[in-house]
């Protein structure tokens, strides 16, 4: 078992939290202890938009709630109907992520009605330090690395991905272990489509290089896009060839083919990290698309109805290789947009020098 950063930040943010409530002089530290808990986020544009969101929905929460117990006093049914209201207002704002905390505030707030109104307000102060602590922690300590955590998630999705291939057609692999990996797999492809998400937060507040960072969205959603693809084979070999009375005589072509598109995968993922050398054909030969196609349209004719099954499989296939063709151009339109921008940067540099050469020498 690993601890994660944001694991060892909550830790942190918490122990933030409880110093900053005896230093303010609070009586507890509990509530500002869990507004830290609630507040820590997976990214600094997550973090700062929450502390945004629960600023407003706190002091609005805050005011229901002492407006509320001078109407009605402090009834457990005044503070549930108070905590509805609260709810189905951050929902009306779009800010359902502050929920938890807002209830928080709303219930120490109404709680602490009988022992007055500076006891409500210290409490709402409780709340704000441990979001504080929260948002300083996340932004100080391991600040939040999106695109290494998702180019790290590819990586381990391409050798999952890679293995079962390897083993799809041959069906060497224990059933356990397969369906162990597969589901692996698709776990690493969710947490790859939630780290895309953060990708796309983050050009929110990026203020420059928005091209850049567009190419970068670009190559991200492809990326996902390949290995879903592959994935997407897995089931239908799964599903279509093992039914296919007389798969056995194409178990060699098949399973050649998806070895030379894994190849392809890796080799991509290869040319991305610059370590392929420059004008390395990578690409498989559609020639060998091709003859499989016409092998197959024959087998087709022989039985329709028999065989069609694998012409789901193939199709699969070549949707994959499809897509791996795609990823390529892509990585390879980023890769010289980048060169061209780095060499206009270099050129200007360069220039820059020259110019401040001449005016020295004048």
């Amino acid at each position: 078992m690993t601890i994660g950063a944001r694991v060892l930040k909550t830790g942190m943010a918490v122990a933030l939290a409880i110093y900053l409530s005896k230093l303010f002089g609070f009586p507890s530290p509990l509530l500002t202890a869990v507004a830290a808990i609630l507040t820590i986020q997976p990214s600094i544009y997550r973090s700062w938009q929450q502390v945004l969101d629960q600023l407003q929905t706190n002091v609005l929460g805050a005011a229901i709630a002492i407006g509320a117990m001078r109407l009605f006093g402090e009834t457990p049914i005044a503070v549930g109907l108070v905590c509805i209201i609260v709810i189905l207002v951050s929902i009306r704002l779009k800010m359902e992520s502050t929920i938890g905390v807002t209830l928080v505030t709303v219930v120490a707030v109404m709680e602490a009605h009988g022992q007055g109104l500076d006891v409500a307000i210290d409490r709402f102060l409780m709340v704000l330090a441990g979001m504080g602590a929260a948002f300083v922690v996340n932004v100080a300590v391991f600040p939040p690395r999106p695109r290494k955590q998702f180019t790290e998630q590819v990586h381990t999705a391409y050798h999952q991905l890679s293995l079962l291939m390897r083993t799809a057609i041959s069906n060497e692999m224990k059933e356990q272990v397969y369906r162990k990996e597969k589901e692996a797999l698709h776990t690493t492809l969710r947490k790859l489509e939630d780290r895309y998400v953060l990708f796309e937060e983050e050009r929110k507040v990026l203020a420059r290089a928005k091209s850049s960072h567009a190419r970068q969205l670009l190559l991200s959603k492809q990326m996902i896009k390949a290995l879903q693809k592959g994935a997407d084979l897995l089931e239908s070999v799964e599903e279509h060839y093992f039914a296919s009375p007389g798969a056995e005589e194409w178990a060699e072509r098949l399973d050649r083919q998806m070895e030379e598109l894994t190849k392809y995968h890796e080799s991509i993922l290869l040319k991305l990290e610059n370590k392929m050398k420059p004008g390395a054909e990578i690409e498989p030969e559609e020639e060998g698309e091709s003859r499989l196609v016409g092998e197959l349209t024959d087998y087709l004719r022989t039985d329709p109805d028999e065989h069609k099954r694998l012409v789901f499989v193939a199709s699969s296939m070549f949707e994959y290789a499809y897509h791996l063709r795609r990823l390529e151009k892509i990585v390879d339109m980023v890769q010289q947009r980048d060169a061209a921008t780095s060499s206009k940067r270099t050129g200007d540099s360069e220039e820059k020098k020259r110019e401040n050469g001449l005016l020295g020498n004048e």
